[in-house]
């Protein structure tokens, strides 16, 4: 009887994992993620307890103090170790504290591209205690001034090749106070002082602790602004926590100490910053860091620099699918990628084309205090429910109306949350477990990311601005942004679905949707800007049979605006503002306009169409 009892537990326990299995296919991958997830919790929980306090440049030093010639950046054709790269950062944090006068506390603004210098002035000034402001490169003139001034900095570093930047706000900083430090040796230009020599001729000898004493986990380390898509970039304050939190994202990814990153994405963005230097900085790997991202260089550089793992945003792994196929296009040793923003058919056309290569998806924002990453691989998804996630987090998607652009509420004036597998807002509850610090100096705009009453009478939620959908297995898929979702004849209308539709079309190479307000009509209409294949022109009867058979009339473009390039910010995210100002009117644009003219397809717009519609003569 014992044997027959002992056999029987026996064989359950062999059919367990088949019957959990076929209860939840994902269960041994949400279990890995689990342990790796607690893992993580109970590193953070301790970096918070310790005393002094653990940030993650105190983890860069004991990686160059344990491995000190392995090898930190590869740039160019230079290398550089952990310790020539702590070394490095002590010329630069000294020549700062001795002619800048800087002091624990202060913020300092960055302005410079990807370059190793990057990297010691930010390690540099962590080491004096110091916050660092990170610089959209490309901005200038009024919105680098609102930039440096937003986070109080009193110091701006621009790189060699900015100084025609520098100058254009030179008189107005110096009516602030401000100084202005360049990377070169020399400058005559009076107000802006040079840097690289006092480097030069500062000790590297290491710099005592006690020059940052008072940072904690909650001290702001850095200041990342955000895309200014909308109006004036806003500067998310990010601290110590959220910097640890971000870097871990590589071991849920499944990054190895062996591992060598290529990092191409600006390290003015979260992306490139937290994920991917303090990413590596905490799984102690090495970076191929690259200025700027080239897709006719990308694979190259894979081979040169035995990279392992690569990093994404929008629409760069479109890019690499458009570039011209290549015998070579799978010999590279790339086993990762992470990052967020690829499209489903992009993700198996990079997939079919470059081989059998991870990638892990995620979800989240600079500024936000909820973020999701897709850990089984699912391509389309941009995450996956977790039970741990769910303890942790509070979150919830409540129904939106676009139209009103805002929250619909129920008659007791609470929000309504979506059941599964419809659309609603993503809002995440503000707390001690997830916080939400907001934007430096800017009040208003950090308010306007909260929601209030949400669920019962005073709770506070942060907006996410994103329009989101989950399964009933709990994968999260993105569907629109609002403001980019549109109202049409009492319909909602997604634009990121009508561009994958678009970029279906043989002759399209890229598409963004976005609508245009119509004189006499209420909400807006579909139009999309269009960047056409090479050597492919506008195939008018393609485009109309394929957005008749595939689209809703209310959801079909209008108007279509042929552009040589569409126009993208820093960080590849579609710029669709003055497109839906400048609207439909062929007097406006210099670019090609059609217009889909019921049952004839897409014919050139003209003027007279223009005036038809705008006098009401004719209706859309």
């Amino acid at each position: 009887m014992m044997a027959y009892c002992l056999y029987t537990a026996l064989a359950g326990l062999a059919l367990l994992p088949f019957l959990l299995y076929l209860r939840n296919p994902y269960f041994f991958q949400d279990l890995c993620y689990a342990v790796t997830a607690i893992k993580i919790g109970i590193q953070v929980n301790g970096f918070r307890r310790r005393k002094p306090f653990y940030s993650i440049l105190d983890r860069f030093l004991d990686r160059a103090a344990k491995e000190p010639q392995k090898t930190f950046l590869l740039f160019e054709d230079s290398s550089y170790t952990y310790s020539q790269a702590d070394k490095e950062s002590n010329r630069v944090a000294r020549a700062l504290s001795q002619h800048a006068q800087l002091k624990e506390g202060d913020t300092v603004a960055l302005l410079l591209g990807n370059e190793p210098q990057f990297v010691w002035l930010w390690l540099a000034l962590a080491k004096l205690g110091c916050t660092a402001s990170l610089l959209n490169f490309n901005i200038r003139s009024k919105s680098l001034l609102h930039c440096f001034s937003c986070c109080d900095a009193k110091v701006l570093v621009v790189g060699a090749d900015m100084l025609g930047a520098a100058e254009e706000v030179l008189p107005s900083l110096k009516k602030l106070g401000s100084r202005v430090l360049i990377l070169r040796e020399h400058c005559d230009v009076e107000g802006i002082e040079s840097l690289s020599d006092k480097i030069q001729q500062a000790s590297d000898e290491p710099l005592p602790p006690q020059l940052r004493a008072t940072v904690t986990i909650k001290s702001p380390a850095l200041y990342i602004y955000t895309s200014g898509t909308t109006g004036l970039p806003k500067a998310a304050v990010i601290n110590y926590e959220r910097i640890w939190m971000a870097s871990f994202l590589q071991s849920i990814a499944g990054v190895r100490s062996d591992d060598i990153l290529y990092l191409y994405l600006p390290l003015y963005h979260s992306s490139g910053f937290l994920m991917g230097l303090c990413g590596a900085i905490e799984k102690g790997i090495t970076i191929a860091l690259r200025r700027k991202f080239s897709a006719s260089q990308f694979w190259n550089d894979c081979r040169k620099y035995n990279v392992t793992v690569i990093q994404y945003i929008g629409e760069i792994m479109r890019y690499l699918c458009n570039t011209p196929k290549s015998d070579r296009d799978r010999d590279h040793k790339v086993r990762l990628a992470m990052g967020n923003g690829i499209r489903s058919d992009t993700w198996a056309d990079f997939l079919e084309r470059f081989g059998d290569i991870r990638i892990c998806e995620c979800y989240g924002a600079t500024e936000g205090n909820i973020g999701f990453v897709n850990h089984i691989g699912k391509i389309g998804a941009i995450g996956k429910e977790h039970f741990l996630h769910k303890m942790g987090s509070l979150y919830a998607l409540i129904r939106y109306d676009t139209e009103k652009e805002e929250p619909v509420r129920d008659s007791k004036g609470f929000c309504i949350e979506v059941p599964k597998g419809e659309t609603g807002l993503l809002v995440g509850k503000i707390g001690d477990k997830m916080p939400f610090t907001g934007y430096a100096n800017n009040k208003q705009q950090t308010e306007k990311k909260k929601l209030y009453d949400v669920f019962v009478k005073g709770d506070k939620y942060f907006n996410s601005g994103d329009l989101l959908r989950i399964d009933h297995e709990g994968f999260v898929y993105f569907q629109d942004r609002i403001g980019d979702t549109f109202r049409w004849k009492g319909e909602n209308v997604a634009t990121t679905e009508v561009a994958d539709h678009l970029l279906m079309i043989d002759c399209i190479e890229e598409a963004n949707v976005y609508g245009v307000k119509v004189p006499g009509h209420e909400g807006r209409i579909g139009m999309a800007a269009v960047k056409l294949k090479e050597n492919m022109d506008f195939d008018s009867g393609a485009i109309y049979q394929h957005v008749k058979n595939y689209l809703p009339s209310y959801a079909r473009p209008r108007f279509i605006r042929i552009q040589d390039t569409l126009v993208v910010t820093g960080t590849f995210k579609q710029m669709k503002m003055t497109l839906a100002e400048e609207g439909f009117n062929p007097s406006v644009s210099k670019d090609r306009l059609f217009y889909l003219e019921d049952n004839n397809g897409y014919i050139p717009m003209t003027e007279e169409i223009f005036n038809s519609i705008t006098e009401g003569r004719l209706r859309l």
